[in-house]
């Protein structure tokens, strides 16, 4: 009888699909849970200011999501929809001001920014507490050198979907393809605070395929959608795919399409993502997670210090 783990059967089967989206109902169900508990623990109501500058369509529905989940797992959502030709001054006012309201707990400017504005300096001002998307210098120091702090919602999500599939991933190697300071880099800082041999691929990488075909663990966020073919992977590799692009079909209509080539990979893989349904809805579910773990933070709880299963596992 064949060894349902080893590598040549993994490779003669259908990989087994990451739900995501069924993880991510029940991290939003615990948050809703724990936004009660600490709402009677405290008496405060955990509170999301989001900031959007401009009118790009894609992420002015992307918002509206974020404020609906905020309100459907109890907390409160402060919007703030600025006109394209907001300056860089106006929004550092206004940043300010959230950071000095004691009713918000997590603020989020929506990215990209227009141009003229400085991302960095914008993500930057938000009081560190109070960063809830984890892009601050001083939760990426924090995150760098393996100390508590507020990590990356995308990279953090993928996490969990790691260790709900796979456990203890200490020793396993990792590969990482793509290296931006939103999803790339603290993903790989994640995975080495986890015990993995980590590598990054990157566009001046000069075989991409080869560093990809040594993975146990292949996290892919790039943006370059299907880049990633069968050839890039290892028999049995768990892949999380976190791009995602809309696409047109031949027949006019349009689809989400990843980084991966779900067809062809899908026949090589242990374990894998698809798009959509896998690492998205994970995003705003983990952004949820923050915003508690901010509040918890603001009033010395000390279950702000979550560890262990209980931290990526939602019961």
């Amino acid at each position: 009888m064949s060894d349902p783990t080893s590598p040549a059967t993994a490779a003669s089967s259908r990989a087994k699909l990451i739900d995501g989206k069924a993880f991510a109902k029940n991290l939003r169900e615990q948050t809703a849970r724990d936004v009660v508990a600490f709402h009677e623990k405290h008496g405060v109501t955990p509170g999301l200011a989001v900031v959007l500058v401009g009118n790009d369509p894609a992420s002015e529905v992307y918002v509206r999501n974020k404020a609906l989940e905020t309100h459907r797992v109890g907390m409160r959502s402060f919007m703030h929809m600025l006109p394209e030709t907001t300056s860089e001054d106006a929004l550092l006012t206004l940043i300010d001001r959230l950071n000095a309201d004691p009713e918000i707990h997590g603020i989020l400017v929506q990215l990209p920014l227009p141009k003229g504005i400085n991302p960095h300096r914008v993500t930057n001002a938000i009081a560190p507490e109070k960063d809830v998307d984890g892009l601050g210098e001083v939760n990426a120091g924090r995150l760098s050198v393996g100390l508590k702090g507020i990590v990356p919602c995308t990279p953090l999500g993928c996490l969990m979907l790691l260790k709900s599939e796979l456990g203890d991933l200490r020793g396993m190697n990792a590969v990482v393809v793509g290296a931006s300071n939103l999803v790339g880099k603290p993903m790989a800082l994640l995975l080495l605070n986890e015990g993995c041999t980590v590598s990054i691929a990157h566009i001046d990488t000069k075989n991409p395929a080869e560093l990809a075909r040594t993975a146990d663990i292949l996290v892919v966020a790039t943006g370059v959608y299907h880049l990633v073919k069968r050839d890039w992977v290892k028999p049995g590799a768990t892949v999380i795919d976190v791009g995602i692009t809309r696409i047109q079909t031949e027949s006019g209509k349009t689809r989400l399409v990843g980084d991966v080539d779900f067809d062809q990979v899908v026949n090589v893989a242990g374990r894998i993502t698809p798009v959509p349904g896998g690492v998205g809805p994970m995003t705003i579910a983990c952004l949820l997670r923050n915003t508690l773990k901010a509040a918890r933070l603001s009033v010395g709880d000390k279950g702000c210090e979550e560890s262990g299963k209980a931290n990526w596992l939602p019961s």
